[in-house]
């Protein structure tokens, strides 16, 4: 069986681990659910939500990972067999995530150059959606490759490739050394401008002012726990991949707490950033914050380069800032969703790292040509809508029912979290992920079928949200139970054998 990779130190570990988790949503995601859910109340639900579900989540796949010694699939599989398919599910829907991932990142380096003399323009939005986009005018008109968005992502695979062609502490470990510190330098220097713009007091007046109103809604509380499972990377079966190349006596509960904590500050600090400068656009437009205010691509592409075009000064420098963080924080992420593929390949199948990589960045840089079309905006939104409100929630649920209430391996879980670790996890860990989280994992995906079953996504054509939408949520979990019925190449048998019997099981 080929040889396992393992990161060079835990310091390593815990940046890779927060490489992951700080992603676009962290940027253009968290400030704009902060400000729609209550303001500075919000706060409250956000860190109920992290200590009885994030962290108890990341805790758990940290706990398999390193147990069991393997990436999801073999992970879940020296659980129980029966339970092998959950592993290639999360595989594959990591692998449809990355897919459309890279496309963003793709977008953000376009715009790094574009900063240079503020190339979009005074119409913003025309820029993006029809200069550089060329999006179609309906969502099965394709419109064809689109050569500037086409460039750029090539650019993107090929980078990605060479990262992961290397040995995971080479290749991931070291991109997230150099990436992460100079990211957070860059989003602080964004945030410090951001909060000291003329009218920046009001736009952070809108974001943290509470309304204590909002805590007796349930959608602000799903809405809490929503933004917490998106954004530590649970469920997409990166966390048991990484913490399948620790050290035997690494400490995963207090690594645990410092990535999830670290996250949640970096996600702060962005919102800081990203309300001072929304208060500035306001002020100089002579709008209200709540008429400019906006969140995903939308506040990345349309609404930023709005707030850079009336900056005093220095108006490409900040471009160059805010878009080159846009691709530092998606490339840190993107390789943290095809690890778990290639590892998964790599247990199974017995492959070299080099033909696992082939496979996988071959196959997503395939399926990714789709959304350089000029449909591929919509085919975007779609196939990302579905995947996170309903496979990443159905792959958790999955996770906890395997090992929690099918299993019953929680007691065997905290045992070898607490053997190795300084901070010892108790009861509220074991409540937390058996009761709370199951509970509000079923409540989100019974308000997002009530909300979204019976209507057609953003408008689109109900074909079109059955077959990119749908389709990818049932094709990643047809193809993880097919992937998962195949013969192992290695010899699993008897070192699954001898794995249990080292372990006492």
């Amino acid at each position: 069986m080929a040889t396992r990779d393992q990161w060079s130190s835990r310091a390593g570990f815990i940046l890779v681990a927060m490489g992951s988790a700080i992603g676009l949503g962290n940027i253009w995601r968290y400030p704009y659910t902060v400000y729609e859910n209550g303001g500075g109340a919000f706060l409250i639900p956000y860190f109920v939500a992290l200590l009885t579900a994030g962290i108890p989540l990341l805790l758990l796949e940290y706990s398999l990972g390193h147990r069991f010694k393997g990436a999801a699939p073999l992970s879940y599989r020296r659980l129980s067999k029966k339970w092998e398919w959950v592993g290639w599910w999360q595989v594959f829907m990591a692998f449809f995530i990355v897919t459309y991932y890279t496309i963003i990142i793709g977008w953000a380096l376009s715009y790094t150059y574009f900063s240079v003399g503020t190339q979009w323009g005074d119409d913003t939005n025309a820029f993006f959606f029809g200069n550089y986009l060329n999006t179609s005018d309906s969502f099965w008109d394709f419109g064809g490759l689109q050569w500037k968005v086409l460039l750029p992502v090539i650019l993107v695979w090929i980078f990605v490739y060479f990262v992961m062609r290397q040995q995971a502490h080479k290749g991931i470990e070291r991109l997230n050394r150099f990436l992460l510190p100079a990211l957070i330098v860059m989003l602080i220097m964004i945030t410090i401008r951001g909060v000291t713009l003329e009218g920046a007091t009001e736009g952070l007046n809108v974001l943290l002012t509470p309304d204590f109103s909002a805590l007796t809604n349930p959608s602000v509380w799903v809405a809490a726990y929503g933004q917490v499972f998106f954004s530590l990377s649970v469920g997409f079966a990166t966390m048991i991949t990484y913490a399948s190349y620790l050290d035997k006596k690494t400490d995963l509960s207090n690594s645990g707490f410092i990535a999830a904590l670290s996250n949640s500050g970096f996600e702060f600090l962005a919102a800081l950033g990203i309300f001072g400068a929304l208060g500035y656009l306001a002020h100089v437009s002579g709008s209200n914050v709540n008429e400019v205010v906006a969140s995903g691509i939308g506040l990345a592409f349309v609404v930023f380069p709005q707030i850079i075009n009336t900056f005093p000064g220095l108006n490409d420098f900040f471009g160059l800032l805010f878009f080159g963080s846009l691709t530092f924080a998606g490339l840190t992420s993107a390789v943290s969703l095809l690890e778990p593929g290639v590892a998964a390949l790599r247990d199974k199948f017995n492959l070299t790292r080099t033909a696992a990589v082939n496979w996988v960045c071959g196959g997503a840089a395939l399926v990714s040509l789709l959304y350089t079309t000029g449909g591929g905006i919509m085919y975007l939104d779609v196939v990302d809508n579905f995947i996170n409100q309903y496979g990443l929630l159905f792959g958790a649920l999955a996770m906890i029912t395997a090992v929690a209430w099918v299993n019953n391996q929680l007691d065997n879980m905290q045992g070898h979290i607490n053997q190795i670790s300084d901070v010892y996890i108790g009861a509220w860990w074991k409540i937390s992920v058996k009761y709370i989280t199951p509970i509000m994992l079923l409540f989100m995906l019974t308000q997002n079928l009530a909300d979204n079953f019976m209507l057609n996504y953003e408008g689109y054509p109900m074909m079109g949200n059955l077959s990119m939408g749908w389709g990818v949520f049932f094709l990643s979990l047809l193809m993880g139970i097919i992937v998962s019925r195949m013969q192992w190449k290695a010899n699993t048998e008897m070192l699954d054998l001898f794995y249990h019997l080292k372990e006492g099981a």
